[in-house]
């Protein structure tokens, strides 16, 4: 079964909007067992979309419009079909939340899907009207389940030769890897008849990757970093204190990010100047002026002493040069020094991050959060 969808508005060639109905329904299709083959995104001219919508048709079974459904001058899709296939008494699928409703027409056995542009109109409409359509039609056709591994720590070349052959799996199961900064997954892919075989393939799937990979890995799917941290502190009965320098305050961001972090999270510092380093965390002004701010002594005594001050179980710590200025003689932008401070024992790592600013900072959280995780 062949799936397509084309986007239509101007406003999207040219980059004023960021296109998610593509990525959203893709992953709906695909949870029904329907395989997108193509996107493509259309002005607001009628001539064009009506070429589009001949292509789709032709080579696809189903096909979803979202946008140009409104009632102005540059809602052009409802023309466009119109004066593309000669059809009777479409579906009307009522919008709940906007005003402009979604039409589904068959056209020779196959189905063009028109859906609004907004997303807060399209995801429910979809969800309410579309899929159970699709779910009758296509009963036959199996479902596709998906399953995402993320992974930080690690590079992508490194989870290449640990669970390389795994991305060679056949049909049903496909594995495959996709890096971002900071940040591995293994996506894990079945098509069965129904959803408890797709799993069995997936859950046998996921147990050989985590017997290889299992310390890398923080989550599943919509999982995130700070919330198994916030998880880990939750169960441990833990509480945690940050201080931080070159991230400016990401870290402490990203933990109460998570619903539910006063539980663990006490205190957060953001001491970018060296006098504050001393006066507000009690950094010692010989380690500054024979280490400097950026160095392994700073930072473990930035962790110790955050912990101390919040009363928490651990303290958290992060200095570094995250560029583009900043680097002098030994110390190169991209420097980091990240400290976990806990009643017992006290640590620090140095990293050697490269990139952009934004990208440093966030890769300094991602190794502080990471750290912690595995300190717990």
């Amino acid at each position: 079964m062949k799936a397509e969808i084309i986007s239509i508005g101007t406003e999207i060639l040219l980059g004023q909007i960021l296109n998610t109905n593509q990525q959203w329904l893709s992953v709906k299709l695909a949870e029904l067992g329907i395989g997108v083959y193509h996107h493509s995104t259309v002005g607001d001219n009628p001539e064009r979309l009506s070429g589009a919508l001949e292509s789709g048709i032709r080579r696809s079974d189903i096909v979803i419009t979202t946008g140009g459904l409104g009632p102005t001058v540059d809602d052009i899709t409802l023309q466009a079909i119109s004066r593309t296939f000669q059809i009777e008494n479409p579906r009307v699928i009522r919008n709940l939340v906007g005003t402009a409703p979604g039409f589904v027409y068959d056209i020779g056995g196959k189905l063009l899907i028109a859906l609004p542009g907004p997303p807060r109109e399209l995801n429910p409409m979809f969800e309410r009207s579309v899929a159970p359509l699709l779910k009758k039609k296509y009963r036959g056709e199996g479902v596709l389940k998906v399953r995402t591994i993320r992974m930080t720590g690690l590079s992508e070349s490194f989870a290449d030769r640990k669970a390389g052959n795994l991305l060679k799996s056949p049909p049903p199961l496909t594995v495959g890897i996709y890096a971002k900064p900071a940040l591995v997954e293994l996506k894990i892919m079945a098509k069965a008849a129904d959803e408890k075989r797709a799993k069995a393939l997936i859950d046998k799937a996921d147990r050989r990757i985590t017997s290889r990979l299992g310390r890398y890995i923080f989550g599943r799917d919509d999982e995130t970093l700070e919330g198994a941290v916030g998880s880990m502190l939750s169960r441990a009965r833990k509480t945690l204190a940050v201080a931080e320098s070159c991230t400016g305050g990401l870290i402490s961001s990203r933990i109460t990010d998570v619903p539910g972090s006063s539980v663990y999270f006490r205190m957060g510092i953001v001491a970018y100047s060296n006098d504050i380093k001393s006066g507000l965390l009690g950094v010692r002004g010989v380690t500054l002026r024979r280490y400097g701010a950026v160095s392994r002594q700073t930072a473990v005594e930035m962790a110790k002493n955050v912990r101390k001050s919040a009363g928490a179980d651990i303290g958290l710590s992060v200095t570094g040069i995250a560029g583009p200025s900043g680097a002098v003689k030994g110390k190169p932008v991209g420097l980091v020094y990240i400290a976990v401070s806990m009643k017992d024992r006290t640590f620090c790592r140095e990293f050697r991050f490269r990139g952009e600013r934004e990208i440093i900072k966030f890769r300094s959280s991602q190794a502080a959060l990471d750290l912690l995780r595995v300190s717990l």
